[in-house]
């Protein structure tokens, strides 16, 4: 969500459209451009939850003080973050998951203060929301499903690619290789995404199949795990527990995920629910082979020739199993016909998203009460 509101930014900047931004953060170089008006919200304790009734109020007072300098200016919203009836670009549908919370008592009473407000602003803001902007058609079908949204007023416009996050070099490798401490001789599958008590990432699926794979002499694949989240340290002495703290490594929160790909020869994301799914897709990019849930919204660029790689039910990890031993079989195979496959979705940059959102708009304009027309922040 972050990569794609800075790609909107950035080209309505770049045509010379003053942007309001409402945020927790931004990029520096953004927040200098003398078009940009950065509105920056705490979030008290160092709370998201808590900053999220900041970040809205803030939003609706700069939407008000911005459409009185400027009638004709459009709304742009992230999901439930403000209620607003402009434009709400959706890269998550809270209504859609819904999975089982583990973890101590009060992480549990907080995560379902939380997961409630979420689905109570999410369902006023779309349908509040005159144009809504989806990151798939599976987002799109939720919208529809779970909020009777006309079907008529949303948009898909799938995410874009960085053009660094390119081809991986023999050099590149080695050296991630060996700045991850990864032998060459050795094949690596990758996992990107956090480590959440409600397990939605699928973490739990891949270490039980991973169990089932190191128990086998050929096996000879090692995983590395780039992500972390409150229940990172349950996981890491599982891993103990189990015997393969040689074979599956947990790095925690990294910022070297570019690099993490490099020494990859598979990514695997078992995940229950995802909108879409960019880890796969910047993993394609760079040239790595992606197992994903075929539920993933992600899954919608894949044709019919990558089927084995689709996993069609997320919960079944003898078939994981049996995906992984397939793969292993022809990682070559597989290496090569990813190539096209990334180079294809790499012919689609972010400026494409942003431009693909704005051509929407542009022909369908959102036109409000003048009590509410406003240009806010893509962060808002």
């Amino acid at each position: 969500m972050d990569k794609a509101n800075l790609a909107l930014a950035d080209y309505l900047l770049e045509r010379g459209t003053p942007v309001h931004i409402v945020t927790h953060s931004v990029d520096p170089v953004l927040a200098q451009h003398r078009l940009a008006n950065v509105h920056l919200v705490a979030r008290p304790a160092n709370s998201f939850f808590l900053g999220e009734f900041a970040l809205a109020a803030r939003g609706r007072k700069v939407a008000r003080k911005a459409l009185r300098e400027n009638p004709s200016a459009q709304v742009v919203v992230n999901g439930g973050n403000c209620v607003w009836p402009g434009i709400n670009w959706a890269h998550y549908v809270h209504r859609a998951w819904a999975g089982p919370k583990r973890g101590p008592l009060a992480y549990r009473l907080k995560d379902a203060v939380a997961a409630e407000r979420a689905r109570r602003t999410e369902e006023a803001a779309f349908q509040r929301a005159r144009l809504i902007i989806s990151n798939s058609k599976r987002t799109t079908q939720e919208l529809v499903k779970y909020f009777g949204v006309n079907p008529a007023r949303v948009h898909t416009v799938y995410l874009g690619s960085d053009p660094a996050w390119g081809p991986i070099s023999a050099q590149e490798r080695a050296a991630a290789r060996q700045l991850l401490h990864v032998p060459e001789a050795r094949s690596l599958a990758v996992f990107v995404g956090g480590l959440g008590y409600d397990d939605r990432k699928g973490f739990d699926v891949l270490f039980r199949a991973f169990q089932e794979l190191c128990s086998r002499p050929d096996w000879d694949v090692d995983l590395m795990v780039a992500g972390t989240g409150p229940a990172q340290a349950e996981w890491q002495a599982k891993v103990q527990q189990s015997g393969l703290g040689h074979r599956i490594r947990l790095l925690g929160f990294t910022d070297q995920v570019k690099s993490v790909l490099a020494a990859a020869d598979l990514l695997v994301s078992p995940v229950r629910y995802e909108s879409y799914g960019l880890n796969v897709q910047e993993a394609i990019c760079r040239g790595v082979p992606a197992m994903v849930s075929a539920s993933a919204g992600v899954a919608e660029q894949y044709d019919h020739s990558f089927a084995p790689l689709l996993i069609p039910d997320p919960e079944d990890a003898r078939d994981l199993v049996e995906r992984l031993l397939a793969w292993r079989l022809n990682q070559e195979q597989w290496q090569a016909r990813v190539q096209p496959f990334g180079e294809w979705l790499r012919s689609r940059s972010w400026r494409d998203t942003a431009s693909d959102f704005v051509s929407i708009v542009e022909k369908r304009p959102v036109m409000l009460p003048v009590s509410e027309r406003l240009v806010t922040s893509p962060n808002s």
